[in-house]
């Protein structure tokens, strides 16, 4: 199954053996080899194959994968296998997607040579397990302040999208709207659907289905390089009590059509 599969996914892809043989950095000679069923690839080259595919370990190892209906869709519900780079000592690094970036990642997230195309570190922090993939993501827009635009947001990989948890923020892969930063909602079990939250209450929360999620990043934290202004803090107060004031208005407001 696991030959046939590689074959008919390379098909799929419109790629020659050479062509798959150099995006997975191997020789020409190990494709035929595992298409023939000669030979099997290393759980290393299965990863990157399986990120390149999209489709999950499981389903390209022993699956029967419909190429009439294109590869599997697992939507966080099966082993999803993120591609990585790591350094000249196989320690996992951390992948920068900056804004102008964004757009490409939403095509290329499980393109193993464009992964490999963004900046990519590793950060000293305590807080971040080694034994975790995280990812930097560069945020736009004002509908989570007090992060501010431009700050860079480090995420730890959700491959299970059961595990996310109501009203903490991720940032959030999609289909259509590329990546999205959000507090979160998770109505999985319920609706197939995920609520997504904007901290800044000028943003109205909205809704996507699970078939629209490519990936799910929980942040951990956030880097910025815009200082706040001495007078930011004070505008914030002034805005929650105008909001309060607005409030207060409209209780009041509903009080006395009840009474009348």
């Amino acid at each position: 199954m696991l030959a046939e599969n590689i074959k008919s996914l390379r098909k799929l892809r419109k790629l020659t053996q050479s062509d798959l043989a150099e995006r997975l950095g191997i020789n020409r000679s190990a494709i035929g080899a595992y298409e023939e069923g000669r030979a099997e690839p290393r759980l290393a080259t299965l990863r990157l194959l399986s990120a390149l595919f999209e489709c999950s370990l499981d389903d390209l190892v022993s699956g029967h994968i419909d190429l009439a209906k294109g590869f599997s869709d697992v939507k966080g519900k099966s082993l999803r296998i993120l591609p990585i780079v790591v350094d000249n000592e196989d320690k996992e690094q951390m992948s920068l997607v900056p804004i102008k970036a964004s757009a490409g990642y939403a095509h290329g997230y499980g393109d193993v040579e464009f992964i490999r195309r963004l900046p990519h570190f590793r950060m000293p922090f305590i807080e971040l397990s080694a034994n975790r993939s995280y990812r930097v993501f560069q945020i736009k827009g004002d509908s989570m302040l007090p992060v501010s635009p431009g700050s860079y947001i480090m995420c730890e990989y959700v491959p299970d999208w059961n595990e996310i948890r109501s009203d903490d923020c991720y940032v959030v892969v999609t289909r259509e709207d590329g990546v999205v930063y959000k507090r979160l909602i998770n109505r999985l079990n319920e609706n197939n659907t995920i609520l997504l939250k904007s901290d800044n209450i000028l943003y109205e929360p909205y809704s996507i289905s699970s078939s629209n999620i490519l990936e799910v990043w929980k942040a951990k934290g956030f880097v910025s390089f815009r200082l706040p202004d001495s007078s930011e803090g004070l505008n914030s107060i002034r805005h929650v009590s105008d909001v309060l004031h607005e409030i207060r208005e409209d209780v009041r407001s509903i009080r006395q059509k009840t009474q009348d």
